[in-house]
């Protein structure tokens, strides 16, 4: 219904017919690059930038950031991959030498998010800082991230929702369409769908960074406390995945469960339970003191009193 209504309100112009380039940037004989892996360096990089320019302003040794990217790629990348391979296991079972092939697809980012928040609670206590402070400056690169990291999977021609006539269908070569879907060409382009809420989660969360830094005498405004970026994160982004998942003709499944549904709905779940936590009860989340958050500088001036 939503997109039947956007089919009919869209101006022609903004409507487009998709169809991948193919997943190959160049192939120099010796040297292939591939779509996949350019733009999960540039989501990395761009991603380092930005988290280490919001830890100066928020008052955070940026220092940090890059000691904390290093880990975050080493567990999260690999996580993604295996999170992948478990529940498509049947297949690799037969292809163990696609295992660890992650240039051709095939990362899950339920399964980054697990591995890097693994790897960040490790970094915060071994470096004796707050886990939920880091948190938040990670989360808008994060979903920024992932809505660069989505193309990918347009030059890979996949993660692409059921079949659809809509002006924004989504080419698919026969090679690529499931099993019983050869008679159709187009598909619904889930790819850009989930980029596009994507880039509207790191909207709102850029948003709410900015209105934290805003400490004027006599402003009345509810700062986002430590800890919020991060918890609407998990609920927005989670939200958006839900919907999409339900498009979906490739979804990891557990059972007759679609796995991304179910963690989206658990992710939704601990965002909400967060939040109460921190504005409900007012107090600040586990692993963190009022000392920890003034040193931050990142606690309300309405919670100082």
């Amino acid at each position: 219904m939503l997109l039947a209504y956007l089919s009919a309100a869209l101006p022609t112009f903004f409507l487009a017919q998709f169809s991948s380039p193919g997943p190959i940037l160049v192939d120099w004989g010796f040297l292939t690059l591939r779509w996949y892996g350019l733009l999960i360096a540039s989501a990395v990089l761009i991603g380092v930038s930005l988290s280490t320019y919001l830890a100066k302003r928020r008052g955070v040794n940026p220092d940090l950031i890059g000691d904390l990217v290093i880990w975050l790629v080493v567990a999260a990348i690999p996580a993604a991959r295996l999170y992948y391979v478990a529940f498509e296991w049947k297949s690799y079972a037969q292809r163990p030498e696609e295992i660890f092939a992650i240039w051709h697809g095939g990362i899950a980012i339920h399964g980054a998010i697990l591995g890097g928040t693994i790897a960040t609670l490790i970094f915060s206590r071994l470096n004796k800082v707050s886990f939920w402070q880091l948190a938040d400056l990670v989360a808008p690169s994060l979903i920024l991230g992932q809505a660069i990291g989505r193309w990918g999977n347009f030059f890979n021609s996949e993660a692409f929702g059921r079949p659809t006539d809509l002006p924004w269908r989504l080419y698919i070569p026969p090679a690529q369409r499931p099993p019983g879907y050869a008679q159709f060409d187009y598909f619904h382009p889930t790819f850009l769908y989930e980029s596009l809420w994507d880039v509207g989660v790191f909207v709102l969360l850029m948003t709410l960074f900015f209105r934290g830094l805003r400490r004027a005498k006599g402003d009345s405004v509810m700062h986002p406390k430590v800890g919020t970026l991060f918890l609407v994160y998990l609920i927005v982004y989670s939200l958006g995945r839900f919907w999409i998942e339900g498009l979906r003709m490739d979804s990891l499944m557990f059972g007759p469960i679609r796995t991304a549904q179910a963690i989206s709905l658990i992710g939704v779940s601990l965002g909400t339970i967060g939040l109460i936590w921190l504005y409900g009860l007012r107090r600040p989340l586990p692993d963190l003191t009022r000392d920890e958050e003034r040193r931050s500088g990142a606690i309300a001036d309405s919670d100082k009193t």
